[in-house]
Order: C-alpha cells, then structure tokens, then sequence
C-alpha cells in the first residue's frame, strides 16, 4: 500500500476531521451517501484545495471498511482504482470519463458561504476559542477554504491576526508599454499572495506556482507588505531594456 493509501478512518491531522453535515454542499449530496455506498464502483471526491476532500474520503472509505488514497495524478488514482475496486480516491480534478467510479465533487466555500457561520462555530469549539468571533474571520473570499478558515482562526487566537481585507481588484494600469504593466500586476499577485498566507512565504509560494527561490526574487524586488519588508530596487531585466518613451 503506497505512503499516501490509507485503511484509517480519518485524514492525518485530528483537529480536521470535520461533521459531514457541516461540509459545503451537504445539503445537495448527503441525502445520497447510502445509496453511494451500497454502489460497487470506487468513489472518486474531489474539489477546490481545503474543501474537505479528504475528510469525506476519508469517513466514506470507513463506512465501506475500503482503503483511500489522497491522490495528485489522475493516472496514479486510476491505477490505484485498478487495484482497489471499491476503494475511494480523495483528488483535485474530476475524474476522466473512462474512469470506472462515482465521481462527487465538493464545492469551495466562494460557492456556499452558507456553511461559514457553523463551520468557523466548530473550529471555534475545537480550538477553545470562546466569546462571539470577529466578523473577519468570516469574510470571503476564502481561496483556502477549511483550511484557510482554521488558519484564520487560529492566528486570530494566538496572535490577534484579522484577514486583511481583499483588494478590489487588480492594479489601474497607467502606462501603456507591456513590461511595467505586467511589473504592476507581478508586485499585485505577490503581496495579494502573501497577505492570504499571512506571510507564511512556503505557502505564498505553492498560491503563486513558484519555488522558493523564486518568491524571494520577487520579495527583493516588491516587497512584503505583511512582514514590513521594502522592495530593494531590483528591477527585472525587461524593464532595464525598456526602450524610451515617445514624445
């Protein structure tokens, strides 16, 4: 059985093993899990990262008495399923169309801020969090849904961390030559980034699809507005050749 296949009946860490009905979406698919389980076809969850794929993998696969696999590639998944029939897939694409299972997808919390209040209640009672919560912690968007909110809420009890409200919207664009529009746009994205990773430069760096070595390029270069870091100077190369403005 691979490192990430599991006959557990929970995800990993306890303190994300959340109510099913407090899923997003419940109240579309929880009506159906029996029917679901008696199927024979593997189940195959998937949906936005921090969704609760892997919980409801998870008590699925126990409820079963199967295997499940928190699977990265649709090929590894499928092959997996080759293996273990009945066996349920936690993974973030649908599935193709050959593959022989029941697919369910979970929606982000963007699509169902009806399940905010009660879920952040919850994690509220885990965590030892007492007294009314601060309408922030709440706030949407929320691009790392479960996991993003349990952040939340943690930083907010240990370090009085609120979510810092989300820009309206990218950068207005003054000039019109392509390379300072798209230096404009980069320091966005990345101070965007790491303002919902709260400065937690690993995580900014897997939101923005670069290494490490990367993210602290463009840091040099814009800044990190969470940590009070200014930009250096650095300026990219396709701007040190940026011709002259014509008069």
């Amino acid at each position: 059985m691979c490192s990430r296949c599991s006959s557990t009946s929970s995800p990993d860490d306890p303190k994300a093993v959340i109510p099913l009905p407090l899923l997003p979406g419940f109240a579309h698919w929880g009506a159906h899990l029996d029917a679901w389980l008696a199927r024979p076809e593997g189940l195959w969850i998937h949906g936005p990262s921090g969704s609760g794929v892997s919980v409801l993998a998870a008590e699925l696969a126990a409820r079963r008495g199967v295997p499940w696999l928190d699977a990265h590639e649709d090929s590894e998944a499928l092959r997996w399923l080759a293996a273990y029939p009945r066996g349920v897939v936690a993974a973030p694409n649908a599935p193709p169309g050959s593959a022989p299972c029941l697919a369910l997808r979970l929606p982000g919390l963007d699509e169902e801020p009806s399940a905010l209040p009660r879920l952040l209640e919850a994690m509220a009672a885990e965590e030892g969090v007492a007294g009314p919560l601060p309408p922030a912690l709440g706030r949407l968007p929320c691009p790392g849904n479960l996991r993003e909110l349990r952040n939340r809420l943690v930083r907010w009890k240990l370090l009085g961390q609120l979510p810092e409200p989300e820009s309206s919207g990218p950068p207005h664009f003054e000039s019109e030559d392509l390379a300072t529009n798209l230096h404009e746009l980069e320091r966005f994205l990345l101070h965007r980034a790491l303002r919902r990773a709260y400065g937690n430069r690993t995580e900014a760096a897997t939101r923005l699809g670069v290494s490490r070595p990367q993210l602290y390029a463009l840091i040099r270069r814009h800044g990190d507005p969470v940590r009070g870091e200014a930009a250096t100077g650095e300026v990219p190369a396709r701007l040190k050749r940026k011709p002259p403005a014509r008069s």
